[in-house]
């Protein structure tokens, strides 16, 4: 595996955390089911100020901001669907659940058309 391909792998995962810490933050500071805690702030701007820095000092390859937004937005729906697991009086997390499964499949199928 070569160098930019790790590079990559730290995007996707940079965009994956700033999506679970966005959504970690909002819920933090308006749900009044979970309980407040400053982290999910901390990691947020840890991560996004990450990404800024990977954005403005590197090249993204052909096809990797579309990756970026699919792994950000499955952070989110991730989070989301964990924080209905936990606090069943949110609501069902069906919607959430197939969002992302759908979201995966369309990764699976776009990383796989980026290798060949």
């Amino acid at each position: 595996m070569n160098v930019a391909s790790h590079r990559d792998k730290g995007t996707l995962l940079l965009a994956c955390i700033t999506g679970l810490s966005l959504n970690g933050a909002f819920t933090a500071l308006f749900s009044s089911y979970v309980p407040f805690s400053i982290f999910p702030l901390l990691t947020l701007a840890l991560a996004a100020w990450c990404l800024h820095q990977r954005y403005l000092n590197r090249a993204m390859p052909e096809g990797m901001p579309s990756l970026a937004a699919a792994f950000f937005l499955l952070g989110v729906l991730v989070y989301s669907a964990l924080v209905r697991v936990e606090y069943p009086d949110i609501g069902s997390n069906f919607i959430p659940t197939l969002l992302m499964v759908a979201l995966v499949f369309w990764i699976v199928l776009k990383m796989q058309r980026k290798r060949s």
